[in-house]
């Protein structure tokens, strides 16, 4: 039900708007005080840092709106209008306009609504993931720089008949860095990175999708260079005519296909990169309009050796490079994010070691260090006698070894199957 909590606050911050806007401010102040309950309901549960940061500016602009409204309601004066404060997302708008004309200039109030709506779901960031940090994926990165990097660096090579690629489809197995890259692709790019669930347009713009898809698109524009980034594009656009379709699913296809053809054709520094893991889904319209279509495999073996490294990161270990590449080697059929997993949990091992030790002794530089009950200067003791004693901050955790690597990778398998692999390869050779 807590889904529900985001779209109700919007709905009612709109009517809100809408009454404080015509000059009904009773009511206005009471729908300001709606929405404020159902952000809060949602604030609760949002699991995205992003989305969280977002609500709570939405929040506090609401609320002194509210109470600009109730202190000159109690006092029976007239209600002024708001600051303008552009650090608050989303600012409900003030009193009425001026019948003069003068407001000319401003922007057409419901395409604010929708852009303020789009704030609540789009992740506008400018990541820092550099090309480097992406292991592996030579070919995508190729690619990627030949339609971000070197329109940029060099304009002149671009003229006439030779464009630069305006639409990526990322596809491949789950967990291989498709978001990642997509990231990369807009930093080292320096462009403004619109990041849209598929899901949340959706489900929580039914009556106005198409809209919000057209704004979307705008904002990019007005925000160039830019890249819209839409993760699993599979769930917004998949086979059109299947029985489970819906009337507004239809009308945001219709849409995404007008814009991205407009963005192929006039814009220029707007980039569309979109991911899925199922190919076979997308709708064969939509699937033309992406212009480049990059597969992202499993990682090769110089890619995990190189994603061991970097998950490690500064961690005390002993392992050498012929461990890595052992581990490498080990790990053939693993994804990305299993990697991931896999030293995740490894991590945790010189712990699982510190609790379960019967034995410490002290090393040279007065730190205690789990032993074997036969080493020199071995005493018998626990990690929790040590905290009664106030010698849990003496404590060091032991470094990481190939042991650790091995007692984990006995116990994880990869997640990505044989039959996986099949369809996406089937794909590449397809289109």
């Amino acid at each position: 039900m807590y889904s529900n909590f985001m779209e109700h606050g919007i709905e009612y911050a709109k009517q809100a708007v809408k009454e404080d806007d015509t000059g009904n401010y009773s009511k206005a102040f009471q729908l300001y005080m709606n929405a404020l309950e159902y952000f809060q309901a949602q604030l609760k549960y949002e699991k995205n840092q992003q989305i969280e940061k977002t609500i709570r500016e939405r929040c506090l602009g609401y609320l002194k709106r509210a109470e600009e409204i109730r202190a000159v309601l109690d006092n029976g004066g007239s209600v002024p209008a708001s600051n303008g404060d552009a650090s608050v997302a989303a600012q409900p708008k003030s009193s009425p306009k001026p019948k003069d004309g003068g407001g000319k200039d401003k922007e057409d109030p419901e395409k604010a609504k929708l852009k303020a709506g789009l704030d609540s779901v789009i992740i506008r960031e400018k990541p820092n993931v550099k090309w480097s940090d992406v292991a592996g994926l030579e070919n995508a990165k190729l690619a990627l720089q030949e339609a971000v990097i070197l329109p940029v660096k060099f304009p002149q090579f671009f003229t006439g008949k030779r464009k630069p690629w305006r639409a990526f489809l990322l596809y491949g197995p789950p967990g291989t860095g498709k978001s990642y890259l997509a990231k990369a692709v807009a930093t080292e790019a320096d462009s403004t990175f619109f990041s849209v669930s598929s899901s949340d347009l959706v489900s929580k713009w039914m009556g106005e999708s198409e809209k919000l898809v057209s704004n979307l698109f705008q904002m990019a524009r007005d925000s160039a260079p830019s890249i819209i980034f839409v993760d699993e594009i599979d769930s917004l656009c998949g086979q059109r005519g299947e029985g489970n379709e819906s009337e507004a699913s239809r009308r945001i296809k219709t849409e995404l296909l007008v814009q991205m053809q407009g963005v192929g054709s006039d814009d220029h520094k707007v980039l569309v990169l979109a991911a899925t893991n199922t190919p076979y889904a997308l709708d064969q319209a939509i699937r033309r309009r992406f212009d480049k279509r990059i597969y992202i495999p499993l990682p090769d073996l110089k890619a995990r050796q190189h994603m061991f490294k970097v998950h490690l990161g500064d961690t005390p270990h002993n392992l050498t490079e012929s461990d890595f590449e052992k581990l490498a080697q080990k790990t053939e059929g693993f994804s990305g994010s299993d990697i991931s997993v896999c030293v995740k949990d490894v991590l945790f091992e010189p712990v699982r070691k510190i609790q379960d030790a019967e034995y410490f002794m002290k090393s040279s530089d007065g730190m205690w260090v789990p032993c074997e009950p036969k080493q020199r200067g071995a005493v018998k003791t626990t990690l929790q006698e040590l905290d009664a004693q106030d010698l849990a901050s003496k404590v060091l955790l032991p470094p990481i070894t190939r042991a650790d690597f091995d007692k984990v990778l006995a116990r994880q398998k990869p997640t990505v199957s044989k039959a996986d692999l099949e369809v996406h390869e089937r794909f590449t050779k397809e289109f």
